[in-house]
């Protein structure tokens, strides 16, 4: 199993429940369409980056799946535009 974390810096402060809002009723709706996506959790931060996601994937190869999912696509590029900073860890369990 593979665990994907991706923490968020959003750019507009003011936007930011909203925005996290949406991120996470956007992500958590992969869950079921995505082959090899176990679960997703999203969850606005009370310290350091804004959002947090967490992820669970069968593998390595059902990651890369993901990533280039065309859904998943579409929401990267719209939270690339709301997002002042990101960092991730992916990690096997």
């Amino acid at each position: 199993m593979i665990k994907h974390i991706v923490l968020w810096e959003l750019a507009d402060k003011d936007q930011a429940d909203a925005n996290a809002a949406k991120m996470k009723e956007r992500l958590e709706a992969l869950v079921g369409q995505t082959p090899g996506l176990l679960s997703a959790h999203v969850s606005r931060s009370f310290a350091g980056y804004d959002v947090a996601l967490i992820a669970e994937l069968e593998s390595r190869e059902a990651l890369e799946a993901y990533q280039n999912f065309p859904p998943h696509v579409e929401i990267k590029k719209w939270v690339g535009s709301i997002a002042k900073n990101r960092t991730f860890c992916d990690f096997e369990c």
